[in-house]
C-alpha cells in the first residue's frame, strides 16, 4: 500500500487544465493500475498544491497536511515542487522574493520534517517559462518571472536534493528540448499539453525507479 504526497503551488493544484493538471493525471494513472489489479494493488494520490505557494509555505503546512494523511504500515512518497514562486523577482527591492540562501534553509526543513514519515522523498524541478508574458507579471504588480532566476533557484533545489541523497525530477530539462512555449498558457503555467508532458517525465521516472 502506498500513498503519494504531492507538495506545489498552483502548476501542482493543476491551474488553467481542465484535465486537473498533471497530479490529476498520476492519481488517474494510480486509480487504474489499482482497478486492473483487482485491487491487489493500492496507490492513493494526495493533491496538496496551493496557489502562489513557496519553500516556506509548504514547510509551514507540512506537518499538519501530512500527519492527518499516515496509516499504520502504509508506504507514503513525497514529491515536492517548489521553487517558481521564491524565485520571482521584486521591482521594488531589485531582489528575488527569497533569497537563495533562505531558500535553501527552506528546503533542508522540509527535508527534516519528511524524513519523520518517510525516506521516499522526491523534488519535481521547475518548468521553464515565457519571460516576453511574464517580465512583468500581468497579475502581480512590480513583480517578474525571469529565467534566470527560475533556473538558480532550479538548480539549488537539485542541489539539495543530492546532499541529501534524494532523487531530482529534471522537468525543466524535459520540457526546454521541445517547443516549450507552446506548453505555457501564460508564460509560467503549464496549459494542458504542458501537464500531459510533465506528467510522462514524473511518471516514467517513478517507474524508472521503481517506485511505482
Amino acid at each position: 500500500m502506498t500513498q503519494i504526497l504531492v507538495f506545489g503551488a498552483s502548476s501542482t493544484y493543476g491551474c488553467w487544465d481542465i484535465e486537473g493538471g498533471w497530479v490529476q493525471r498520476l492519481r488517474k494513472f494510480l486509480d487504474q493500475k489499482v482497478i486492473d489489479s483487482d485491487y491487489e494493488e493500492y496507490f492513493i494520490t494526495y493533491n496538496l498544491g496551493i496557489d502562489g505557494d513557496t519553500a516556506e509555505g509548504v514547510f509551514k503546512r507540512f506537518e499538519s497536511e501530512s500527519k492527518i494523511r499516515m496509516w499504520p504500515d502504509e508506504e507514503t512518497v513525497f514529491i515536492i515542487s517548489v521553487g517558481g514562486n521564491d524565485s520571482i523577482f521584486v521591482h521594488k527591492t531589485k531582489k528575488t522574493k527569497f533569497s537563495t540562501d533562505q531558500y535553501k534553509e527552506n528546503l533542508v526543513k522540509i527535508i527534516t520534517l519528511a524524513k519523520k514519515y518517510s525516506d521516499k522523498i522526491i523534488f519535481r524541478g521547475q518548468t521553464p517559462i515565457d519571460e516576453e508574458k511574464v517580465d512583468p507579471i500581468p497579475w502581480l504588480k512590480d513583480h517578474s518571472y525571469k529565467t534566470e532566476h527560475v533556473k538558480e533557484f532550479d538548480k539549488i533545489t537539485e542541489i539539495v536534493a543530492k546532499e541529501n541523497g534524494l532523487p531530482f525530477i529534471d522537468v525543466y530539462k524535459g520540457l526546454e528540448k521541445s517547443d516549450y512555449k507552446k506548453l505555457l498558457v501564460d508564460g509560467v503555467h503549464p496549459n494542458s499539453k504542458g501537464h500531459e508532458k510533465i506528467f510522462e517525465i514524473v511518471k516514467d521516472f517513478l517507474i524508472k525507479e521503481r517506485i511505482l
